[in-house]
């Protein structure tokens, strides 16, 4: 089994983190992946491929919008 290394592992706490919007879990898992020998852009790059997919979400689900919209316009136009 591969494990991988703690500085990998912290950065993905730094990401799951930022999704979960925890700031304690912010702050601890971006001092612990620092720690690990993490740079600045390195963190920074997990925070932007978090926020990536919390956009992806909002996103996606937004044809759910779409679909309420032609609902109502179609229900108005009767």
């Amino acid at each position: 089994m591969n494990h991988r290394d703690e500085k990998t592992k912290q950065l993905i706490a730094v990401a799951v983190a930022h999704v979960t919007q925890c700031p304690y879990c912010i702050d601890g898992h971006t001092k612990l992946a620092s720690r690990k020998g993490a740079t600045e852009s390195e963190v920074m790059e997990a925070i932007w491929v978090a926020a990536e997919m919390r956009a992806g979400g909002a996103y996606a689900h937004s044809v759910l919008a779409l679909h309420a919209l032609e609902h109502e316009a179609t229900r108005t136009a009767r």
